[in-house]
């Protein structure tokens, strides 16, 4: 059973046991459809979610109090590859890209996905050619022409001068 990492504990909230979260997905709501977390190694149901200033607050099954609480700072949150949801059409996991073939529009191979950066105004994917050098490919329609999942190849159209970067 494969898990994924979501967020991490960086406190406790109040005296009642509930503990905040910096969330590591796109989206909080993630926290409300999974019944169940891994705090660690250890398996927690999700009694309550909330948010707090774009913190995530989670209420856990078997923490009663703000000691408990305490004690999980700095614990990472793991779900299970089952409770992943389902991406709408086009939409694709981080985990899902890396290692897919990057290919020209004329057949050329460059090499596989590294990285998918994201904290830029588009992601980035990070290539690294045969060389062992690396170069980054924004993922926009102009850069991108199709990411096919089936057989784990992405098709490029390259501007001129790119890969000189």
């Amino acid at each position: 059973m494969d898990k994924i990492l979501i967020g991490k504990i960086t406190s406790a909230v109040g005296l009642r046991g509930e503990v905040k979260v910096y969330n590591y997905s796109d989206s909080p709501e993630i926290y409300e459809i999974t019944p169940e977390i891994f705090v660690g190694e250890d398996l927690h149901e999700i009694l309550s979610v909330r948010t707090q200033k774009n913190m995530v607050v989670l209420k856990l099954s078997d923490i009663t109090d703000r000691d408990a609480a305490e004690k999980l700072r700095g614990k990472e949150l793991f779900i299970t590859e089952e409770d992943l949801p389902e991406l709408p059409e086009g939409q694709f996991y981080v985990r899902d890209l890396i290692g897919m073939q990057v290919v020209t529009e004329d057949g050329e191979t460059l090499g596989p996905v590294t990285d998918v950066i994201q904290n830029t105004a588009q992601d980035l994917f990070e290539v690294e050619l045969a060389t062992g050098r690396k170069v980054l490919i924004p993922k926009v329609d102009a850069f991108v022409l199709d990411i096919d999942a089936d057989r784990r190849q992405i098709t490029v159209r390259l501007q001129e001068g790119l890969l000189d970067l």
